[in-house]
């Protein structure tokens, strides 16, 4: 990873979320929206992605979990760097848990290519996670689940996108979302009307809401 932005707990701090960027974007891209709706004991930890050529942009360098080959659900995906990824995510949450956070008072979550790798990341780890925020993204490798889920089948997941995305269609989330339900049943997928590949309002006091009921104050 390229570094990452930490803004500390502005009370004791009892928990963490770890949040992936979309492609092209940095850890400071998300650092600041979510610092203000993330509860007072929860540190946040917004890291950056390696800069790789992309398959998808003509092979332009810039920001990616993994290269992305095209966008489209059919085609070869990058199998070897989603999975190298995911090491890089379990050693942040490592991190943590070594710190004194529990692993299921971490979350993890991420936006586009980050909440693809972050759902990628939580089923291939085998403690128990406080919850997964995965926001207008898709589940990478689906043909390796549900044999591939070593954890966190009943860990509550929160998915939204929006009705409106140009770029990650609503349907991949919504057939993602299908399939994780029959694995993960705590799975919770929202659809934002008019919201194209980006965030809104609504859907950050949901993110505040669900962060709240996973991780309550102790």
């Amino acid at each position: 990873m390229a570094g990452k932005v930490v803004i500390e707990a502005s009370a004791k701090h009892t928990a963490t979320l770890i949040f992936l960027h979309g492609l092209g974007d940095t850890g400071h891209g998300w650092a600041s929206t979510l610092a203000e709706i993330r509860p007072a004991y929860v540190k946040l930890i917004c890291p950056t992605a390696p800069v790789m050529p992309v398959t998808l942009n003509a092979g332009f360098r810039m920001p990616s979990w993994f290269d992305l080959r095209s966008l489209s659900l059919t085609e070869p995906e990058d199998e070897a760097g989603i999975k190298s990824a995911a090491k890089n995510v379990h050693l942040l949450i490592e991190e943590e848990e070594k710190a004194g956070i529990p692993s299921n008072r971490i979350v993890l979550g991420g936006f586009s290519q980050g909440g693809a790798l972050a759902l990628y990341s939580a089923f291939e780890y085998k403690k128990q996670l406080g919850g997964v925020v995965a926001l207008s993204c898709w589940l990478p490798l689906r043909q390796l689940f549900p044999i591939a889920a070593l954890g966190n089948k009943e860990t509550r997941i929160l998915q939204c996108h929006g009705d409106s995305d140009p770029v990650v269609p609503l349907h991949w989330g919504q057939e993602s979302y299908k399939m994780m339900k029959t694995f993960a049943p705590n799975s919770n997928f929202k659809t934002y009307m008019g919201l194209s590949h980006s965030s809104s309002t609504e859907e950050l006091s949901d993110i505040a809401d669900f962060m709240k009921e996973i991780m309550p104050s102790l």
